[in-house]
């Protein structure tokens, strides 16, 4: 599929294919690498039932991998919408994205996140949801919806939550990072994958790089795979739901760094 896709660019055509993530990023790697990414094929691939959301189907068809798969090959734009809203507003902009674009999807019975398509969207563009100077959460995918739960449950008791829909992983929106590590100076990210090479560890690389002080944590699965279960028991089981994310807003908060007064001295 990805091979053949790769061949009707020749014609002038912009193929969109779709299957399972599990399929798309690794039975599918050498092709989506070799064809799309080093040829600079215009394919777009829409990976469904990514990271748990086929939770019953066990790990050979979750995909927590997918995403630290594809964000390593060179050229490749990588999309996560938050929901259905969301993922018409990303298919459209892919087609007019030069080159090859993943867009890692759940199963399609993810509850709405946005109202409405009439909002805001761009590739590489995070979108703040909500404004906070405590704590800031980036997420992504369906843990949107949840980071945004656990805010206004933070916000019952003083507390104040940005929130960030990370909708493209690759290329990351970096100066909305470091917008929320100098206002907030505490970051937590939230994905349905893995913690290694996903969201968590691109933010972390915007800011090791920045060289300022931050309390930080990653929510994820903890170089793990997922049991089998229903998607939202294994969100919860994995602390990925609001209830883990307003528990990890507890840790955060109570986390301590080395503050610079000057954070305008040069590294």
């Amino acid at each position: 599929m990805i091979a053949i896709a790769a061949g009707m660019t020749e014609a002038g055509l912009i193929p969109v294919v779709s299957t399972f993530a599990a399929f798309a990023s690794m039975r599918a790697a050498e092709f989506v690498r070799t064809d799309l990414c080093y040829q600079k094929r215009n394919v777009k691939i829409i990976a469904t039932h990514s990271g748990t959301s086929f939770g019953q189907a066990g790990t050979t068809h979750h995909c927590t991998e997918d995403i630290a798969i594809m964000r390593s090959f060179a050229g490749m734009t990588v999309i996560a919408p938050a929901d259905a809203y969301e993922t018409a507003r990303a298919v459209a902009a892919a087609i007019d994205h030069p080159g090859p674009v993943y867009i890692r999807i759940g199963r399609g019975f993810e509850p709405p996140m946005h109202k409405s398509m009439d909002f805001d969207f761009e590739i590489g563009k995070a979108i703040k949801l909500r404004d906070g100077r405590d704590l800031t959460i980036i997420a992504t995918g369906v843990t949107v919806l949840h980071a945004m739960e656990a805010a206004e449950r933070a916000s019952q008791n003083g507390v104040s939550v940005r929130v960030l829909d990370m909708h493209t992983i690759k290329p990351l929106d970096e100066e909305a990072v470091r917008e929320a590590l100098l206002d907030t100076r505490r970051i937590i990210t939230v994905e349905d994958h893995t913690v290694i090479g996903g969201l968590g560890d691109a933010v972390a690389d915007v800011i090791a790089r920045s060289g300022k002080g931050c309390a930080f944590k990653k929510l994820g699965y903890q170089d793990t795979f997922a049991m089998v279960g229903y998607y939202e028991d294994l969100l919860h089981h994995y602390g990925i739901d609001a209830d883990g994310i307003l528990d990890a807003i507890g840790v955060v908060l109570k986390a301590e760094f080395e503050q610079d007064e000057d954070w305008e001295d040069e590294i």
